[in-house]
């Protein structure tokens, strides 16, 4: 088992930055793909972004590329979402995911976390 607890949502303006974190326990969080995932309002959840074991290849669905940064501490057992240049149409609830292999698809994912809100204001 591995339980992730994201941290670091909150309100912000426009053209904003946010970083999201995901503390994981239990399992080794090296053995797995580290994803994130968002679903707002009346929506099905959706691929954000995901990481490879070591950190060496990085994933985005195209509507946060070059805006949002995945990466990862395994070190620290955490990982990361950075978020730059915020618009309303980024308003989710953010989770993060733990899987055996990279995926967009959220039922690959094995271990979810409870979410975190993230709300950008127009």
């Amino acid at each position: 088992q591995v339980q992730l607890v994201e941290s670091g949502g909150g309100l912000v303006q426009a053209g904003g930055s946010l970083r999201l974190s995901c503390a994981a326990s239990g399992r080794t969080f090296s053995n797995y793909v580290m994803g994130w995932f968002r679903q707002a309002s009346g929506k099905e959840r959706e691929f954000v972004a995901a990481i490879t074991r070591s950190g060496g290849s990085t994933y985005y669905t195209d509507s946060v590329k070059g805006r949002f940064t995945i990466s990862r501490d395994n070190a620290r057992n955490t990982g990361y979402l950075q978020m730059s240049n915020l618009k309303p149409e980024d308003t989710a609830v953010y989770y993060c995911a733990a899987g055996h292999s990279y995926a967009y698809i959220p039922s690959h994912y094995d271990y979810w976390g409870q979410g975190t809100q993230v709300t950008v204001s127009s």
